[in-house]
């Protein structure tokens, strides 16, 4: 299936994956509607969403939107209009093609769950990673018209740490956040039968972005001790996984997606060898 004048919402899209997933899809010719919190951020992405559009002689039309997504009404609103401004005519019929449910946020580490402030920690996750997760996705089959029209894409973008615990500390929030996410993804995919709605998730493991160097631990030492002699993957990785997914023709659903280093065996039998081995390869 071709991207080229696909209407997309991503979430997260100011930095990291999100930022990785708005440049892959600029360079298929969709159109982008990027959400996050920094302004400033966003408005580097367009831009090089736009620069990598024309030189694929693309014409995609980049759309950025100030959003928190803690605050679910707000997200309704910034759904509904980035359909109009992409000319989505939901009460018509109309909707978004693909949502890329991105966002997400890691703080406390490495502290012990009890060590954490519920306010300033604990409850800024689970309103990212669980209620605006599924705000996001309440916004796009409603004001973005899915559920109406019967039809589009959505991409979780999960954890395989939603499915298994990880080797470091201090991540008991987040962490089931990302079980929480599979188990939605799953149940939602159901609920959705007798529409042609795809619900899907993608994966990802170890990821050097920053990010990743902030859910293992504040302490730099400790994260470079963390991924060294793996080979992380890049965002550049997880993208391609993305645009893999959703180019599947309709009747294919590629229901979930772990893209992990190869390096990484598991979560706890990790290869520190690997790029000393495979140097120059």
């Amino acid at each position: 299936m071709s991207l080229l004048g696909q209407n997309v919402l991503i979430t997260g899209a100011s930095m990291g994956i999100g930022r990785a997933i708005a440049i892959a899809f600029a360079a298929e010719g969709a159109n982008l509607a990027l959400l996050a919190r920094s302004p400033d951020r966003l408005q580097r992405v367009k831009d090089e969403c736009l620069e990598v559009a024309k030189t694929k002689q693309q014409s995609s039309k980049v759309l950025f939107y100030q959003t928190d997504l803690q605050d679910t009404a707000a997200t309704g609103g910034v759904v509904s209009k980035a359909a109009g401004d992409f000319g989505i005519d939901v009460a018509s019929g109309g909707a978004f093609d693909i949502l890329i449910n991105n966002a997400g946020l890691a703080l406390g580490a490495p502290k012990p769950f009890w060590e954490q402030d519920m306010t300033s920690e604990i409850s800024p996750m689970i309103g990212t990673d669980i209620t605006g997760f599924m705000g996001v996705v309440h916004a796009m089959l409603n004001q973005g018209g899915m559920v109406k029209a019967k039809r589009g894409t959505i991409v979780n973008v999960t954890s395989v740490t939603g499915l298994e615990v990880p080797p470091f500390p201090g991540e008991t929030v987040y962490h089931s956040a990302k079980a929480c996410q599979e188990g939605f993804t799953n149940v939602l995919r159901t609920e959705l039968q007798q529409t042609n709605v795809r619900v899907l998730a993608v994966r990802p493991g170890v990821v050097q972005t920053n990010f990743h160097e902030q859910r293992v631990g504040y302490d730099k030492g400790q994260y470079d001790d963390f991924v060294r002699g793996m080979e992380a993957l890049v965002a550049e990785d997880v993208a391609e996984a993305a645009v893999f997914m959703v180019k599947q023709p309709e009747r294919i659903s590629v229901k979930a997606l772990d893209v992990v280093p190869s390096s990484q065996r598991s979560l706890q039998v990790i290869d520190k060898t690997w790029e000393k081995r495979n140097a120059g390869a």
